[in-house]
């Protein structure tokens, strides 16, 4: 896909949440979000740059990262499956709030988030940014897309509209100087002056997530690992393999990519699979298909794990 062609599919994301991309699709476009050739007047540079996290989707490997922590106290909390922001207070009010953009710059969203944040906290006259992350509840169809375009709505009436069903929940503040020895200390203090976080109970049943962070607990040993160009050291996100749904597959074609290699895709009976109408597979080559036992009209199991096209993961049985 050429630039200008990902730079349309953003700006269409991100100001009217009319994206042609699921959630997942969007992922393995834009890593992470960082959205090449997406520009937007108001930019906002972040206090502290928001960075991607360190990702598994084995627990071996996570048990591997935690086992470098022997003797600290490692925090399991939702990862929550929204859009990222960091508000900037100067003297315990808000000044700037932004979306995660690139990581380093951001659209300015200021007045927006008044709606969903405390616009005033007691604090000294330093600069602190809270990041977070903007969420609606589950039952609404391709969420992070909807949260998407409610943020970068140009009406701020209709934004208000769509607040009642919006929440920031903190998850990080930087900038303060050393007023706590541990994370969950920090994540307490802004619970106690009015924000929602990530240790708040039930999150995972009200809002969509995929997966769960661990992060060291111990500011000072957190800081001690550092970070690399990508992702703190300190924490990693364990990501879950999500349960597939079934349907059928009606017939399969063949499609010449563009490295001139041709492969097998499925046409699949129509299902929904986390809020998008999945008619298409991935089949990889013929031998996934003869591993897999493959029929035409046969039932089988289809799931989205950060793959452009869906995949199948199995013939299912009959009963």
């Amino acid at each position: 896909m050429d630039e200008k062609t990902k730079a349309k599919i953003a700006t269409q994301y991100y100001e009217k949440g009319t994206s042609p991309l699921t959630d997942s699709e969007w992922d393995k476009l834009y890593e992470d979000n960082e959205t090449v050739g997406y520009t937007s007047k108001g930019s906002v540079t972040h206090t502290y740059p928001l960075l991607s996290l360190q990702k598994t989707f084995s627990r071996e490997e996570l048990y591997t990262w935690r086992s470098q922590f022997t003797g600290q106290k490692c925090i399991a909390t939702p990862k929550l499956d929204g859009s990222a922001v960091s508000l900037q207070y100067w003297g315990g009010e808000l000044i700037k709030a932004a979306t995660r953009g690139d990581g380093k710059v951001g659209v300015d969203i200021t007045e927006k988030m008044r709606f969903l944040v405390p616009k005033d906290i007691k604090d000294t006259s330093d600069v602190i940014q809270i990041d977070g992350e903007v969420v609606v509840p589950k039952d609404v169809p391709n969420a992070r897309n909807y949260v998407a375009g409610s943020l970068n709505l140009k009406d701020i009436e209709e934004f208000k509209k769509r607040a009642t069903n919006l929440r920031f929940v903190a998850y990080d503040l930087r900038g303060h100087p050393g007023w706590w020895a541990k994370w969950t200390q920090l994540l307490t203090s802004l619970s106690k002056v009015g924000f929602h976080t990530v240790l708040d109970e039930n999150l995972d049943s009200i809002y969509p997530t995929d997966g769960e962070v661990h992060r060291v607990d111990d500011l000072g040993e957190w800081y001690k690992q550092g970070q690399t160009a990508h992702h703190p050291k300190g924490s990693i996100a364990f990501k879950v393999q999500k349960q597939g749904e079934e349907t059928t597959l009606v017939d399969v074609i063949w499609q010449v990519g563009k490295s001139g290699v041709v492969s097998p895709v499925a046409i699949l009976d129509p299902v929904m699979i986390e809020g998008a109408n999945v008619s298409r597979a991935t089949l990889h080559n013929i031998q996934y298909i003869r591993d897999l036992g493959l029929e035409i009209g046969c039932r089988v199991e289809v799931i989205r794990s950060g793959e452009i096209i869906p995949r199948i993961v199995r013939r299912v049985t009959e009963k």
